[in-house]
C-alpha cells in the first residue's frame, strides 16, 4: 500500500505544476493532467501527436464535480449511471471552467465519474477534474496493460504511477453515451 501512496502524492505534486503523468484508470492505462490547464493539455496534444480539434474524456470522482463543470445537468442520467454496470463516459453539452482544449467545437465534453480507487483518490484530493485518455500515441493501438505503453509515452512525462504496472487483467475502454432529453444514446 505505500506504492498506492507515495504514487498518490507524486501524482498531486506533478499535476499541481502543471505536469502529465500516466496512471491507471478504471478501464485502461492513460495519460492526464489537470482539466483546467490548457498548456498542460496542449503538452499531451503534442506527446500523443493527436489532432489538436480531438476532445478529451474528463474523469470526476463524483455528481458534484459533474454539476460543477456543466451548466445544466439533467439530473436523471445520474439514475441511469447507477443502474449501469461498466465504467460509462457521458457527453454533456454546455461544459464549463475546464480548458477549452479538453472541450469538442460545440462546448461539449466526454465526462466519466471514475470508480477506480486510485483515480478517485487522485482526483479527490487534488480538488479538480483530469483529463484521461489512452496512454498510446495517436493511430496506435490503446494498451490493454502496462508493459504495452509505448516507451516515447514513458518519457515523455513527468511521472508514472508504479501502482498496477504489474497487473495483467487486460483493460478495454469504457461504453460512451450521448445524453438526448432523458435517453442514452451509445456511441461506443
Amino acid at each position: 500500500m505505500q506504492t498506492f501512496a507515495n504514487d498518490i502524492e507524486a501524482c498531486l505534486q506533478v499535476l499541481h505544476a502543471g505536469g502529465i503523468i500516466v496512471y491507471p484508470t478504471d478501464t485502461i492505462w492513460g495519460i492526464g493532467c489537470d482539466a483546467t490547464n490548457a498548456v498542460a493539455v496542449e503538452r499531451i496534444i503534442e506527446l500523443k501527436q493527436r489532432p489538436a480539434n480531438k476532445s478529451f474524456v474528463v474523469l470526476v470522482s463524483g455528481e458534484r464535480e459533474v454539476m460543477q463543470h456543466i451548466a445544466a445537468v439533467d439530473l436523471a442520467v445520474f439514475d441511469y449511471l447507477e443502474t449501469i454496470q461498466s465504467p460509462t463516459t457521458v457527453i454533456y453539452d454546455n461544459a464549463i471552467g475546464l480548458a477549452e482544449n479538453v472541450l469538442t467545437v460545440n462546448g461539449s465534453v466526454a465526462m466519466r465519474i471514475c470508480s477506480d480507487e486510485f483515480c478517485k483518490i487522485l482526483i479527490k484530493r487534488f480538488r479538480k477534474p483530469i483529463v484521461s485518455t489512452s496512454a498510446n500515441i495517436s493511430n496506435y493501438a490503446a494498451p490493454k496493460i502496462f508493459s504495452e505503453i509505448d516507451t516515447r509515452i514513458i518519457e515523455g512525462v513527468d511521472y508514472v504511477v508504479k501502482y498496477r504496472q504489474d497487473e495483467t487483467i487486460v483493460g478495454s475502454p469504457s461504453t460512451i453515451i450521448k445524453w438526448n432529453n432523458g435517453t442514452p444514446e451509445k456511441l461506443r
